[in-house]
């Protein structure tokens, strides 16, 4: 996977033409940008069959192993969302595929998580089972509701045994309508503290497989991270190369956009997934070095304090705007942390 001819270091990128037409495929991150828990995004089914019809390929790649592709797509078509298993990308898969390069055909693994790791595993020829006393030839450990503390101790036993132990993802935590709970991340920790090391390998974002294995099956190659998170989806997208678009609709908000680290910042920036349909300008700045301007948005950087002198009419410009503003700041001394309140203001209608 490679960035866009012309890449430059971390920052915003200039996009003349809207992102749909720029780019020949989205990698769509699911919760947070395509839907929040059960209910799709407003106005996403509009944007992805407008990016569609203008071109674009599609391809929802999600960090959850524990369902299957098919059942992903099920769920999207739900939404109004046109969608096949062929859209979806796992890091089940992605993990299926890290197995098979490191084990022989046909070989046995153990399974920890959900039916998502089972299926994908058939998919690449090898045999899913549920026992350190089945000798497998590997662990793979996914997210899944069900897993229990025999599963890990299980798991502990055939990895010290000598099983090659790859992990799905290592996210901390999941959302639930009840706030985070403990996700993948923090299962493998309990098994690396048994067995006292990390996997061989980890095939979900940030890490590289997730995205090969995404490319692969979509064929493309001008390809566009979309996300909402700057730790996986961005800093993913950075590790290989690749341009980015946040959205706003997720978990990212605007002090942590702000406050991004170099390696994290995305390419472009949108409140919503509709950036995908629009052309991406970048802020300039004035002689001064403390303003910047974009679309009839004004911001200056008075001390640490972030102010918006003019407000335009498109909300992006402004965040843009912003954004320019605090990343300047940074990268002139990474320990000043931007005062935002005049600029959260400015968005609050927004929320």
């Amino acid at each position: 996977m490679r960035a866009a001819e012309g890449a430059s270091p971390p920052g915003l990128r200039v996009s003349p033409e809207p992102l749909t037409i720029t780019y020949d495929c989205a990698l769509l991150d699911l919760d947070g940008v395509v839907y929040v828990g059960s209910q799709a995004i407003d106005g996403v089914a509009d944007v992805l069959a407008q990016a569609n019809a203008q071109g674009m390929s599609l391809a929802f790649v999600t960090n959850n192993a524990s369902r299957p592709p098919a059942e992903i797509a099920d769920q999207l078509t739900g939404m109004g969302i046109a969608a096949g298993p062929q859209d979806v990308v796992t890091s089940a898969q992605a993990a299926a595929t890290e197995v098979a390069s490191r084990v022989a055909p046909g070989s046995r693994v153990m399974v920890v998580g959900g039916e998502g790791l089972v299926s994908a595993l058939a998919e690449r020829g090898l045999v899913a089972v549920e026992s350190s006393r089945d000798d497998p030839a590997a662990v793979l450990q996914g997210f899944g509701a069900d897993v229990s503390w025999r599963d890990l101790a299980d798991a502990a036993v055939a990895i010290r045994a000598g099983a090659i132990w790859i992990a799905s993802n290592t996210d901390l935590t999941i959302p639930t309508s009840s706030g985070p709970a403990p996700g993948n991340g923090a299962l493998v920790n309990a098994v690396a503290a048994a067995v006292g090391r990390r996997p061989a390998a980890v095939a979900g974002k940030p890490y590289r497989p997730l995205f090969d294995e995404s490319i692969a099956r979509v064929g493309c190659s001008r390809p566009i991270v979309v996300g909402d998170r700057l730790d996986t989806d961005i800093e993913g997208a950075s590790r290989v190369n690749a341009d980015s678009l946040v959205v706003m609709t997720g978990v990212t908000d605007l002090e942590a956009l702000c406050s991004a680290p170099p390696h994290q910042r995305p390419t472009y920036v949108a409140w919503t997934l509709r950036g995908l349909l629009t052309p991406h300008p970048v802020p300039t700045r004035s002689s001064s070095g403390e303003q910047w301007s974009l679309g009839g948005w004004s911001v200056s950087m008075r001390d640490q304090a972030v102010q918006v002198t003019s407000r335009g009419p498109g909300y992006d410009d402004g965040l843009r705007a912003v954004v320019a503003a605090c990343w300047s700041l940074l990268d002139a001394d990474p320990l000043r942390k931007p005062c935002l309140d005049a600029a959260e203001r400015a968005f609050a209608e927004l929320r």
